[in-house]
């Protein structure tokens, strides 16, 4: 490989030529070394020095990133290089390890078309490892392997050689394991990773070398004779005859697909508009000549441009001055700038072609997983997200930053859209929810050191959900001037459905067309039911199946705002509502619009939503985590014990010499304060955990009364929740 440093200009000639780009993500647990490796990248691309790749983690933008050496969000690098002396150009993605921070995965899923997933062979397959693998195969994007920190094997387990190569072989086995499991059936045996094929890569990010079959064959180099050197420590030698660079570059080029190889079986996974009609053609080749489509997977905000938009084009060509439409806008709006990212600055460019990642300025009120096209298209598969489980009070020392303080919020939450806020109408409070305790830490970080606001948090809150186990109904909902009448009934969504949501197959808001109700009767709901199904929200369905019902279409806009209105705001605790189908059986509407307006209609179907609700009987669910925890087998007695303590279910135990790994299920209210430091006093310091979500349970009848109270107390509500019988008078 000739090293060559590359400009703007020259990237962008590159950008032109299909063949030679590759959109590509690199992802890991947190930890395994994704930064790391991506200095090397920077490095070979000359946008730093070799001599501080690998520890200067170029890519951690953002003070608190430097700080806490993690990666917190993407980040997105256009990297132009020489192989076989040809001009390459990687749209390369750095994304974050750490569970909280997972949306950034799964958005870059969307905009790239292979992913470079890394390993510790110490730590072998942890729970984020298979999580951000299963989200790029769901997304169609390939996966090849680099297996880092395999000095560890011998400098730290002390491995032999054979015992190193079986390590290495048992892990190259796992990750096919989560291929064959996760993969799209035609790519499950297509996609497995091998040494021979030169798709797995092994080395050491931090000291800067990596080798692959492809690149021992081009150096006459063995296994040997690395193995040999990495005993003697002889980092030098190794950089000298395995440069990292070459072997990880290599990798990808040969491996990953270009879009025009990507396209055809990704678009098609992604975008569910007509596959024959002219946009469809244009995005399944790539046509940079074609109708302009974009998909937005990152906003950004630039003190300059303001709002920044970052997109995948999928077909035409990006240029400044174009008129697009963007999801659910009525009005087109102008392309003001196009740009592309150099590692944190964007430079402006004239235009950019499909198959690349592009820079949109100049577009209004944009949400991650918008739509930007020329024609005003089917949109594309909604992003699926983490559910926040956790909450926290913030507000402004200062009342004079309170207006500061919410567009800043603002901003936070237009960059993360697990990060939720709201305002309390009963306190005032502003409240920030997130995924983890650790998301919402940063995002206090950041308004104290990046907005300059100094704030005041609440200790985290549990974010709790409603729900039922039983039918109800036909409930009567009157409007407050008892001239309309509704009549609804109120059931458990069927098990097949919520996990048909949970996959992405049924989506939130309206059903569109005959794929829509095939997927509700496919996933357990009446095909007649199925037919008339008006809206989805938080995991609940709104139905009409009334027969002949006078001027009911009329009002269905404000019957959907109503039941968005109830199952956002529960009857018991004033939580979600998940899991509910609501069928709308039959109305008697008052003939007079003036007696029919939100004001009559939406107060109505809420109040019949409740008391239908507290008629079957509302329970909460509470929010649980899957840990991982490794300790030394003399704790292990006391671990299980301790977790016990916290409501926690031991799923497995598993031993291999002097470590023992616990994997366990808690509830997120048992770990939000102290878990940490109890951990660490309980095992002296040596325990290592992971956590992931696990999903929501029913919290135990003898706890519900109680926290119940708690919640509505918190919330200004009355401590007692309400009766049906309050919402039918």
């Amino acid at each position: 490989m000739v090293r060559k440093e590359y400009v703007v200009s020259e990237i962008t000639k590159i950008m032109g030529d299909i063949n030679r780009i590759r959109n590509v993500a690199i992802i890991a647990h947190v930890h395994h070394g994704k930064t790391t490796l991506t200095d090397s990248l920077l490095a070979k691309a000359g946008l730093i020095s070799k001599a501080v790749a690998g520890d200067i983690l170029y890519t951690n933008y953002e003070a608190i990133e430097k700080d806490r050496r993690m990666t917190i969000k993407s980040a997105y690098i256009s990297l132009g290089f020489n192989y076989k002396d040809n001009d390459y150009l990687i749209n390369l993605i750095d994304t974050p390890g750490h569970i909280d921070f997972g949306s950034h995965v799964i958005r870059a899923m969307r905009a790239v078309d292979g992913v470079v997933l890394v390993v510790d062979p110490v730590e072998g397959i942890m729970p984020q490892t298979e999580t951000v693998l299963r989200q790029a195969l769901k997304e169609k994007a390939k996966p090849v392997l680099f297996v880092n920190k395999v000095d560890r094997l011998l400098n730290e387990l002390r491995l032999t050689k054979e015992q190193t190569f079986e390590r290495l072989l048992k892990l190259i086995n796992d990750v096919n394991l989560l291929i064959s499991k996760y993969a799209p059936e035609e790519f499950a045996n297509q996609w497995q990773l091998s040494v021979d094929n030169g798709a797995v890569c092994f080395g050491s990010a931090m000291k800067r070398w990596a080798v692959s079959k492809t690149t021992m064959d081009l150096r006459k180099i063995s296994f040997k004779d690395i193995f040999e050197l990495t005993e003697k420590g002889d980092e030098s030698k190794l950089q000298e005859i395995a440069p990292i660079e070459e072997a990880v570059l290599a990798m990808m080029i040969e491996h990953l697909p270009n879009p025009k190889d990507s396209q055809p079986y990704r678009i098609p996974q992604i975008w569910h508009g007509d596959l024959d009609s002219d946009n469809a053609k244009d995005m399944l080749s790539t046509n940079a000549n074609g109708k302009t489509n974009i998909v937005v997977f990152g906003i950004k905000y630039d003190p300059h441009s303001g709002e920044v938009a970052v997109g995948r084009i999928f077909s035409g060509t990006a240029r400044k001055g174009l008129e697009v439409n963007v999801t659910g806008k009525t009005l087109k709006q102008r392309l003001q700038q196009i740009a592309i990212y150099m590692g944190p600055e964007k430079v402006a460019v004239e235009s950019i072609p499909a198959g690349n990642i592009v820079a949109l300025a100049g577009l209004k009120d944009l949400t991650i997983g918008d739509t930007v096209s020329e024609d005003n298209i089917e949109p594309f598969e909604e992003i699926q997200f983490s559910t926040a489980v956790v909450t926290k009070a913030i507000e402004a020392k200062d009342s004079r930053d309170t207006s500061k303080l919410i567009e800043a919020m603002r901003a936070l939450s237009k960059e993360d859209p697990t990060v939720r806020i709201e305002v309390n109408k009963d306190t005032g409070e502003h409240l920030v929810s997130g995924v983890g305790e650790l998301q919402l830490e940063t995002i206090e970080t950041k308004l104290k050191d990046e907005f300059g606001i100094p704030i005041i948090s609440s200790e985290p809150i549990v974010l709790y959900v409603e729900t039922i186990s039983n039918k109800a109904g036909p409930i009567e909902g009157k409007s407050p001037n008892k001239h309309s009448k509704f009549y609804i009934t109120v059931e458990p969504l069927p098990e097949g459905v919520l996990k048909a949501m949970d996959e992405g197959k049924i989506h939130e808001g309206k059903p569109k067309g005959q794929s829509a109700v095939e997927a509700f009767i496919e996933a357990g709901i009446d095909r007649q039911v199925a037919k008339n199904i008006e809206y989805v929200k938080n995991k609940c369905v709104l139905a009409d199946v009334s027969h002949g019902v006078q001027y009911l279409n009329e009002v269905m806009e404000l019957l959907i705002d109503g039941f968005e209105e109830a199952v956002t705001d529960g009857p018991l605790a004033r939580e979600k509502v998940t899991g509910v189908l609501v069928g709308i059986t039959d109305a008697t509407i008052h003939e007079d619009p003036v007696h029919r307006g939100p004001a009559q209609i939406i107060p109505a179907i809420r109040r019949a939503i409740y008391a239908g609700l507290l008629t079957a009987g509302v329970q909460l669910l509470e929010p649980k985590q899957i840990f991982t925890i490794n300790i030394p087998q003399d704790y292990m007695s006391n671990m299980v014990s301790f977790l016990q303590s916290k409501r926690g279910q031991v799923l497995t135990v598993s031993q291999e010499n002097e470590q023992v790994t616990i994997v366990a299920k808690l509830p997120v209210s048992e770990v939000i304060k102290g878990f940490s430091n109890e951990m660490r006093s309980l095992t002296q310091g040596r325990a290592i955990w992971y956590h992931e979500f696990g999903g929501f349970e029913r919290l135990p009848s003898e706890l519900q009364a109680k926290i119940v109270r708690e919640i509505r107390t918190r919330k200004g509500q009355p401590p007692e929740p309400p009766q049906p019988q309050q919402f039918m008078d």
